[in-house]
């Protein structure tokens, strides 16, 4: 997610680690890509690609539609088994997955990138937005470069887990599997709205305009996120992991916040007849380092039944 707008909006890290990036909540333009578009995509993106991402290890920068994009890449890849791609939150580089990758990559290839606006990679056009298309036209410039013909499995982290859910039902050719670590939830900007009444001062407010001001635009990606419906992914497995707890420091709404949150991962179950969703006891937004044996387990397990699937 994005990273802060005051020791307040801590409290809101969950919809965006901060006020200066942004929680992606698309409305399902990602997925507005249908399984033979995604496939044609594929293929113009990667004519005169240098290499497919099986023939190295560590950081480097490659060339997607013109941007230079920071990916990491590590593990060794298993005949019949995916390419894992870990997908940060909002505001973080592919550095803040790096603990997880490792961990990974001793049974598992796995790379991680920066989209537009984070990391290393470039900066998004001055001036412009990006929706949903913009980010996932990257995505598949990406893993075409990194994964090529093999299957996939989308790991992301809030924001990333977002744009993942939102990528996968269009791309079921290529996406095999899918994993949540607390994504940004389906109907943010409406959720919020309704739980941090527009009477609301101090804290509350914070969080609640914050929240919105970013979903607008007003992150590090200039990436507008807006509310929509869940679209099916078939029967791909999902495993969705959700925070225990993450909004104390808004004592008067954190119920009800935690309530809004706990119903958007119940939305994100719909993308899959396999989806499974489970509390990360102990954990708060960042599942990945306050329970990373419980996200390496999840990515692992969705990793194995990807590639036993028929």
């Amino acid at each position: 997610m994005f990273r802060t707008l005051a020791k307040a909006t801590a409290a809101i890290a969950v919809v965006c680690t901060a006020v200066g990036a942004g929680l992606a909540l698309d409305e399902g333009q990602a997925g507005a890509a249908t399984p033979t578009a995604g496939a044609a995509t594929r293929t113009a993106a990667s004519a005169g690609a240098a290499f497919t991402g099986s023939d190295f290890t560590g950081t480097r920068k490659i060339r997607v539609d013109g941007h230079s994009v920071n990916v990491s890449c590590a593990g060794r890849a298993h005949r019949g088994r995916p390419l894992v791609m870990l997908m940060a939150g909002g505001g973080e580089g592919l550095d803040n997955m790096a603990a997880l990758q490792k961990s990974l990559s001793r049974t598992n290839r796995v790379c991680s990138y920066d989209r537009l606006g984070e990391g290393a990679s470039d900066q998004p056009a001055a001036g412009t937005l990006q929706t949903m298309d913009d980010t996932g036209a990257l995505l598949t410039g990406v893993l075409d470069r990194l994964a090529g013909d093999r299957p996939v499995v989308l790991a992301g982290h809030s924001l990333g887990g977002y744009i993942a859910a939102r990528y996968a039902p269009g791309h079921t050719d290529r996406v095999k599997g899918l994993v949540l670590l607390d994504a940004t939830i389906p109907h943010l900007t409406r959720d919020m709205n309704r739980t941090v009444p527009a009477d609301a001062t101090g804290e509350p407010a914070q969080v609640r305009d914050g929240a919105i001001a970013v979903n607008e635009g007003q992150n590090p990606e200039q990436f507008v996120i807006a509310d929509g419906p869940v679209r099916s992914a078939g029967h791909i497995p999902v495993e969705i992991l959700k925070h225990e707890s993450q909004y104390a420091e808004v004592p008067e709404y954190g119920p009800a916040l935690e309530k809004m949150w706990a119903g958007g991962q119940r939305e994100w179950q719909r993308i899959s007849t396999r989806s499974s969703l489970t509390t990360a006891k102990g954990s708060g937004h960042y599942i990945h380092t306050d329970r990373p044996d419980l996200a390496l387990k999840a990515v692992q397990k969705v990793a194995h039944r990807a590639a036993h699937q028929h």
